[in-house]
């Protein structure tokens, strides 16, 4: 019996909602990060990403909808993109940065860094129906 990795973290005020399900091969972010201590709190994502793409999986989908996040915070999901995008099986992991149309900062950073990115798919995701 395989046992895979499942975590959930309710939002906060400094925080995002987390889930991330290993058996459904999927990862969400959603929310506001603004941590003062940023690379701990997610430090064991981190590491749980880097050891999961090392392993052989069919896809995976990050959904990053973030309306707000500390310079800090960028680093980190820089990190994370990096390391996706470095897999041996970047062909196969898709990020969705979702954002509002009036959120020009998150949008500025998503085509930042889907400019960097050059194996996996990164959509850039603009709600008009969203309110910041």
């Amino acid at each position: 019996m395989n046992k895979y990795f499942k975590l959930e973290r309710a939002k906060t005020d400094l925080t995002p909602y987390i889930i991330i399900d290993e058996e459904k091969r999927y990862m969400k972010f959603e929310g506001e990060s603004y941590h003062e201590n940023v690379l701990a709190f997610f430090s064991e994502i981190s590491e749980w990403l880097k050891g999961f793409l090392l392993t052989d999986f069919d896809s995976f989908t990050f959904d990053c909808e973030l309306n707000y996040f500390s310079s800090s915070t960028v680093k980190v999901l820089m990190n994370m993109l990096t390391d996706m995008d470095n897999s041996k099986n970047s062909k196969k992991i898709t990020v969705n940065w979702i954002t509002s149309q009036n959120n020009e900062i998150i949008i500025e950073s998503g085509e930042d860094l889907k400019e960097d990115m050059e194996n996996i798919t990164f959509n850039l995701i603009i709600s008009c129906n969203k309110t910041q």
